[in-house]
Protein backbone atom coordinates (compact mmCIF):
# COMPACT_ATOMS: atom_id res chain seq x y z
CA UNK A 1 0.00 0.00 0.00
CA UNK A 2 1.64 3.29 -0.86
CA UNK A 3 2.14 6.05 2.17
CA UNK A 4 0.23 9.14 2.20
CA UNK A 5 3.17 10.86 0.68
CA UNK A 6 2.55 9.31 -2.50
CA UNK A 7 -1.17 10.63 -3.27
CA UNK A 8 -0.63 14.23 -3.77
CA UNK A 9 2.03 13.23 -6.35
CA UNK A 10 -0.56 10.66 -7.76
CA UNK A 11 -3.30 13.29 -7.82
CA UNK A 12 -0.91 15.64 -9.40
CA UNK A 13 -0.12 13.08 -12.52
CA UNK A 14 -3.84 12.40 -12.85
CA UNK A 15 -4.70 16.11 -13.42
CA UNK A 16 -2.08 16.64 -15.57
CA UNK A 17 -2.76 13.20 -17.72
CA UNK A 18 -6.43 14.71 -17.95
CA UNK A 19 -5.41 18.06 -18.73
CA UNK A 20 -4.58 18.39 -22.66
CA UNK A 21 -3.33 21.30 -24.67
CA UNK A 22 -5.77 22.29 -27.34
CA UNK A 23 -4.62 21.17 -30.65
CA UNK A 24 -3.23 23.79 -32.84
CA UNK A 25 -5.06 24.97 -35.86
CA UNK A 26 -4.36 23.59 -39.70
CA UNK A 27 -2.76 26.94 -41.60
CA UNK A 28 -4.79 27.99 -44.29
CA UNK A 29 -4.34 27.04 -47.53
CA UNK A 30 -3.57 29.22 -50.63
CA UNK A 31 -6.34 29.87 -52.56
CA UNK A 32 -5.62 29.13 -56.53
CA UNK A 33 -7.37 28.80 -59.98
CA UNK A 34 -8.15 25.07 -59.12
CA UNK A 35 -10.54 26.36 -56.20
CA UNK A 36 -14.09 25.26 -56.18
CA UNK A 37 -17.13 26.62 -54.05
CA UNK A 38 -18.87 24.23 -52.45
CA UNK A 39 -22.31 24.88 -53.24
CA UNK A 40 -21.75 26.83 -57.02
CA UNK A 41 -19.27 24.46 -58.39
CA UNK A 42 -17.97 27.34 -59.76
CA UNK A 43 -14.41 28.27 -59.63
CA UNK A 44 -13.86 31.55 -56.89
CA UNK A 45 -11.73 33.89 -58.93
CA UNK A 46 -15.00 34.09 -61.02
CA UNK A 47 -16.70 35.97 -58.10
CA UNK A 48 -15.77 39.44 -56.29
CA UNK A 49 -15.65 40.04 -52.91
CA UNK A 50 -14.46 37.80 -49.88
CA UNK A 51 -13.93 34.05 -49.21
CA UNK A 52 -13.70 31.44 -47.31
CA UNK A 53 -12.62 27.53 -46.47
CA UNK A 54 -13.27 24.64 -44.02
CA UNK A 55 -10.63 23.05 -42.96
CA UNK A 56 -12.34 19.31 -41.94
CA UNK A 57 -10.87 16.62 -39.36
CA UNK A 58 -11.42 14.07 -42.04
CA UNK A 59 -10.29 15.45 -45.02
CA UNK A 60 -7.07 16.68 -46.35
CA UNK A 61 -8.11 19.39 -48.36
CA UNK A 62 -10.15 22.68 -47.60
CA UNK A 63 -13.93 23.23 -48.27
CA UNK A 64 -13.92 26.66 -50.56
CA UNK A 65 -16.70 28.80 -50.08
CA UNK A 66 -16.92 31.60 -53.05
CA UNK A 67 -18.92 33.54 -50.47
CA UNK A 68 -17.69 34.19 -46.46
CA UNK A 69 -21.55 34.26 -45.84
CA UNK A 70 -21.90 30.59 -47.79
CA UNK A 71 -19.01 29.72 -45.24
CA UNK A 72 -21.00 30.90 -42.37
CA UNK A 73 -23.82 28.86 -43.85
CA UNK A 74 -22.11 25.47 -43.82
CA UNK A 75 -21.49 25.88 -40.13
CA UNK A 76 -25.39 26.44 -39.37
CA UNK A 77 -26.58 23.56 -41.82
CA UNK A 78 -27.42 20.44 -39.66
CA UNK A 79 -26.60 18.44 -42.71
CA UNK A 80 -23.09 19.39 -43.20
CA UNK A 81 -20.46 17.45 -41.35
CA UNK A 82 -19.08 18.96 -38.13
CA UNK A 83 -15.82 17.58 -37.88
CA UNK A 84 -14.69 21.38 -38.36
CA UNK A 85 -10.88 22.05 -37.13
CA UNK A 86 -10.79 25.85 -38.60
CA UNK A 87 -12.75 28.23 -40.29
CA UNK A 88 -10.58 30.66 -42.74
CA UNK A 89 -12.26 34.03 -44.49
CA UNK A 90 -10.43 36.77 -46.29
CA UNK A 91 -9.28 39.71 -44.39
CA UNK A 92 -10.40 42.50 -46.73
CA UNK A 93 -8.35 44.90 -44.35
CA UNK A 94 -5.24 43.16 -46.12
CA UNK A 95 -7.16 42.35 -49.55
CA UNK A 96 -5.63 44.25 -52.56
CA UNK A 97 -9.39 45.17 -53.72
CA UNK A 98 -12.99 44.05 -53.76
CA UNK A 99 -12.38 42.23 -57.24
CA UNK A 100 -9.44 40.30 -55.54
CA UNK A 101 -9.56 39.26 -51.72
CA UNK A 102 -5.85 38.10 -51.55
CA UNK A 103 -5.10 34.54 -51.84
CA UNK A 104 -3.55 34.28 -48.75
CA UNK A 105 -4.54 36.52 -46.15
CA UNK A 106 -6.45 34.77 -44.29
CA UNK A 107 -8.52 35.53 -40.56
CA UNK A 108 -9.88 32.58 -38.21
CA UNK A 109 -13.29 33.41 -38.30
CA UNK A 110 -14.27 33.25 -34.72
CA UNK A 111 -10.96 35.70 -34.33
CA UNK A 112 -12.42 38.18 -36.80
CA UNK A 113 -15.12 42.01 -37.34
CA UNK A 114 -17.91 41.34 -39.60
CA UNK A 115 -19.15 44.27 -41.83
CA UNK A 116 -23.13 43.06 -42.26
CA UNK A 117 -25.74 44.74 -44.05
CA UNK A 118 -23.32 47.06 -46.51
CA UNK A 119 -23.75 48.17 -49.99
CA UNK A 120 -21.30 45.85 -51.16
CA UNK A 121 -22.42 42.55 -52.74
CA UNK A 122 -20.50 39.05 -52.18
CA UNK A 123 -19.40 36.28 -54.56
CA UNK A 124 -22.88 35.25 -55.78
CA UNK A 125 -24.76 38.47 -55.71
CA UNK A 126 -25.85 38.07 -52.04
CA UNK A 127 -25.60 40.38 -49.18
CA UNK A 128 -22.03 39.48 -47.61
CA UNK A 129 -20.67 39.56 -44.05
CA UNK A 130 -17.53 41.37 -45.20
CA UNK A 131 -14.52 39.93 -42.63
CA UNK A 132 -12.05 41.91 -41.02
CA UNK A 133 -8.78 40.98 -38.49
CA UNK A 134 -8.73 44.72 -37.43
CA UNK A 135 -11.62 46.58 -35.79
CA UNK A 136 -10.32 49.87 -37.62
CA UNK A 137 -10.39 48.35 -40.76
CA UNK A 138 -13.86 47.23 -40.09
CA UNK A 139 -15.17 50.16 -39.31
CA UNK A 140 -13.20 51.99 -41.85
CA UNK A 141 -15.13 49.88 -45.00
CA UNK A 142 -18.63 50.38 -42.52
CA UNK A 143 -17.99 54.17 -43.02
CA UNK A 144 -17.95 53.85 -46.97
CA UNK A 145 -20.29 51.18 -47.36
CA UNK A 146 -22.46 51.41 -44.49
CA UNK A 147 -24.11 48.14 -42.22
CA UNK A 148 -22.73 47.06 -38.92
CA UNK A 149 -20.07 45.06 -36.82
CA UNK A 150 -20.45 41.98 -35.62
CA UNK A 151 -18.30 38.97 -33.97
CA UNK A 152 -18.82 35.64 -35.67
CA UNK A 153 -20.88 33.85 -32.54
CA UNK A 154 -23.22 37.15 -33.21
CA UNK A 155 -23.77 36.56 -36.94
CA UNK A 156 -28.02 35.46 -36.12
CA UNK A 157 -28.80 32.47 -38.29
CA UNK A 158 -31.54 34.10 -40.63
CA UNK A 159 -29.10 36.55 -41.56
CA UNK A 160 -27.00 33.96 -43.06
CA UNK A 161 -29.85 31.10 -44.17
CA UNK A 162 -32.78 33.45 -44.40
CA UNK A 163 -31.83 36.71 -45.81
CA UNK A 164 -30.73 39.99 -45.11
CA UNK A 165 -33.73 41.55 -43.76
CA UNK A 166 -33.56 39.40 -40.69
CA UNK A 167 -29.87 40.96 -39.69
CA UNK A 168 -29.49 42.30 -36.15
CA UNK A 169 -28.47 45.36 -35.04
CA UNK A 170 -24.54 46.06 -34.10
CA UNK A 171 -23.04 45.29 -31.51
CA UNK A 172 -22.58 47.61 -28.40
CA UNK A 173 -19.72 49.83 -29.14
CA UNK A 174 -18.68 48.08 -32.55
CA UNK A 175 -19.89 50.63 -34.92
Amino acid sequence: MLRGSWKPLLLALALVACTRTPEPLPAPFAMTDEAVGHYCGMNLGEHAGPKGQIIRASTPIPVWFSSVRDTIAFTFLDEEPKDIRAIYVSDMGQAPNWDDPGADNWIEARQAWFVLGSQRSGGMGEDEAVPFADLEDAKAFLREHGGHILRFAEIPRDYVLGGADNASTPAEGAS
